[in-house]
């Protein structure tokens, strides 16, 4: 009846275990028979795929292929997981869309192998030959490809979040669209690659090799890019705020629109780099070199109203910079090498200029509005037409501008 409760007695009790047992008991041996029914049919898998050199979109997960000779082999949309390849031959296979995550595929080969879109996560890859493999849309999310060879890969829109590059070379590959955030790529190989709207957003690329690369429209913020070697990269348009790029070589990058807002630049070397437009708001450009050197014969282009304002550049090796209408407002120039740069119209409002050599310098019309200049060399320095307001001169303040 509703709202009774009832209880089992000692025959109700022993009854209701006999059900429950058997219910178990159906249910192993249900699972047993499924893992049976998976085991044959991937068995059958394996003779089918020795039988047509084809498996597509079959089950072999698990499945023992060792030392197999799989050349050419058909193996779109298959499921390899937990499968052994060691050794296997997988010359010129397709495997697009394959499931091939945390498999250990060191020993593999996979020369003219298709991989599009294959799934790759957290797959050992490590000095693998990949050389021209296609990998476009490959999911390599954790993949280990330590000291790979990926030469001429085609990884248009591959994800490599959290991959380990260490030592890989990636010359000539093309990573467009590539996700490559979190990326470990220290002292990787990526000369004249095409990494073009690439995100590395955090990722570790010290001591990397990108001579030639193309990195437009890359997304870089918060990266790691000490002492790696940008010679003659194109940085049109990139997001760098943030990155770390001491010691780095610049020399003949495009920055033009560049973002480097909060960048440390320390020491970096970016003698003839085009700066046009860049943002260096609150950059560290300290001992940074943008000037003109024995080595560097042409001018660093600055012009275009580049935007410095807050950037710290002590001590940097200005000498015959362009600086035509750059905005260093509240820039710290102590102790700059300003010797013959021109800083017409340029904006120094409250720019720390303690010690600055200024010699020869033409500031025609440049603002220098609140600037220290007491302890600033300025013999034959050119400053008509410069606007004097609330600026010391060693001859006490001078507020003619005002």
């Amino acid at each position: 009846m509703y709202g009774n409760v009832y209880t089992l007695d000692g025959l109700g009790l022993v009854c209701f275990n006999v059900v429950m047992k058997n219910i178990i008991l159906i249910l192993l041996f249900s699972i047993g028979f499924i893992g049976a029914a998976s085991a044959q049919s991937v068995w059958i898998n394996i003779l089918k795929l020795k039988s047509l050199n084809s498996c597509e979109d079959c089950n072999l997960s698990g499945a023992d292929l060792r030392d197999e000779d799989l050349y050419g082999v058909n193996l779109i949309g298959a499921n390899l997981s937990g499968a052994n390849l060691k050794g296997a031959n997988l010359i010129g296979a397709d495997l697009s869309g394959a499931e091939l995550s945390f498999l250990d595929l060191r020993s593999t080969t996979l020369t003219g192998a298709v991989l599009t879109e294959a799934d790759l996560q957290g797959a050992d890859l490590s000095e693998a030959w990949l050389v021209k493999l296609n990998l476009k849309g490959a999911n390599l999310k954790g993949a280990n490809l330590i000291g790979a060879d990926l030469s001429g890969a085609d990884l248009i829109g591959a994800y490599l979040y959290g991959a380990n590059l260490f030592g890989a070379n990636l010359s000539g590959a093309n990573l467009s669209g590539a996700d490559l955030s979190g990326a470990v790529l220290i002292e990787a190989d990526l000369q004249l690659a095409n990494l073009y709207g690439v995100n590395l957003i955090g990722a570790n690329l010290s001591g990397a090799e990108l001579s030639g690369a193309n990195l437009e429209g890359a997304d870089l913020s918060g990266a790691n890019l000490i002492k790696a070697n940008l010679y003659v990269v194109n940085l049109i348009g990139a997001n760098l705020s943030g990155v770390n790029l001491r010691g780095a070589n610049l020399i003949k990058a495009d920055l033009s629109r560049a973002n480097l807002e909060g960048a440390n630049l320390f020491g970096a070397d970016l003698g003839q780099a085009n700066l046009k437009g860049a943002n260096l708001q609150g950059a560290n450009l300290s001992k940074a070199y943008l000037g003109v050197s024995e080595r560097h014969l042409q001018l660093a282009n600055l012009l275009g109203r580049a935007n410095y304002i807050g950037a710290n550049l002590s001590g940097a090796n200005l000498k015959g910079a362009n600086l035509i209408g750059a905005n260093l407002g509240w820039a710290n120039l102590s102790g700059v090498d300003l010797r013959k740069a021109d800083l017409r119209w340029a904006n120094l409002r409250r720019a720390d200029l303690t010690g600055a050599n200024l010699r020869f310098a033409n500031l025609y019309g440049a603002n220098l509005f609140g600037v220290d200049l007491s302890e600033a060399k300025l013999s034959n320095a050119n400053l008509e037409d410069v606007k004097l307001c609330s600026t010391t001169m060693s001859w006490g303040v001078d507020d003619s501008g005002c």
